[in-house]
């Protein structure tokens, strides 16, 4: 029988990748893993049916108090409330596979927060990690109706706010590409051509760098930002293409420092939305990879 370090090891990615999804914050989602793994030593596993079952009730159930906790600080954040970003400049690395395969994206966790602890965890259960309603139930303490009823108001409610677009990972570089470039060299109508007619811009500052403090939309608005930008400060402005919460995306520097971690919604043919990270303590774990 494996010991209960490797059982916990073998269960890892799939437990971070619910923590994660249901709290937006790496470090929250690490205080989750990190204590159910004391209750995880401190349990008696001799007579559990499956070991998997009894990790993924214990981490659901930790994050859900903790994004109940977590919900009076987040309406009281200044400005925008985006999630951190996971960043890997290779598009391939050992935490990018298994359960970080899909649905992780910022535009879907942003959409994620609308709904409440129970739901979001039951939606998630369901929708990305494919348990069946009878474990779901288990998990949160509820009946198999109730959950279904939950899955569906939160299915519904994730189909309205959420774009979905078929657009491959080669497609989605590609255009972001084109979009540095653009940028890179400040050519105003280049950077409008990539853009939709309707795209939203987000901006989380967190109150602590500025940003924007209601939702931006228009080609001509967001092109001239980044067009703007350009004038501003030519060179020292640098971008880098790299894998954001899963998807093709881009990290600004300014002077040399990580400005903002950008991620995109797109159609393969133009972008749709923009979601900016740009809270200094949300982009410090990324710089410490780069």
């Amino acid at each position: 029988m494996p010991d209960a370090t490797d059982t916990f090891q073998k269960h890892r990615s799939r437990l971070f990748g619910i923590a994660y999804r249901m709290l937006g914050v790496r470090a929250d989602a690490e205080d989750v893993l990190q204590d159910a793994w004391l209750r995880w030593g401190q349990a008696d596993r001799s007579g559990l049916q499956s070991e998997e079952a009894w990790l993924v009730t214990v981490v659901t159930r930790l994050a859900i108090d903790k994004l109940r906790a977590a919900k009076a600080e987040r309406e009281a954040y200044v400005g925008w409330w985006l999630p951190e970003p996971l960043v890997e400049i290779e598009d391939r690395t050992p935490e990018a596979v298994a359960e970080f395969a899909s649905d992780l994206s910022l535009a879907f966790l942003y959409v994620l927060e609308r709904l409440s602890p129970d739901e979001r965890a039951a939606f998630l259960l369901r929708q990305v990690f494919d348990q069946d309603y009878g474990d779901i139930a288990t998990t949160l303490g509820k009946t198999e109706a109730a959950c279904r009823q939950m899955v569906h108001r939160a299915s519904e409610r994730v189909q309205q706010e959420r774009p979905r677009y078929e657009v491959s990972r080669d497609a989605h570089r590609r255009l972001l590409e084109r979009f540095v470039e653009a940028a890179r060299t400040g050519k105003r109508e280049a950077l409008k051509a990539l853009l939709a007619d309707d795209v939203q811009a987000i901006g989380d500052g967190g109150g602590k760098v500025p940003a924007f403090d209601k939702v931006l939309g228009g080609a001509d608005r967001i092109a001239n930002l980044y067009w703007a930008m350009f004038l501003r400060l030519g060179p020292q402005v640098v971008y880098r293409i790299a894998s954001i919460n899963g998807e093709p995306g881009i990290l600004r520097y300014v002077e040399g420092r990580l400005e903002s971690a950008q991620s995109f919604i797109t159609d393969g043919e133009r972008i749709i939305a923009i979601y900016a990270v740009r809270n200094p303590d949300k982009l410090a774990g990324i710089a410490q990879i780069l």
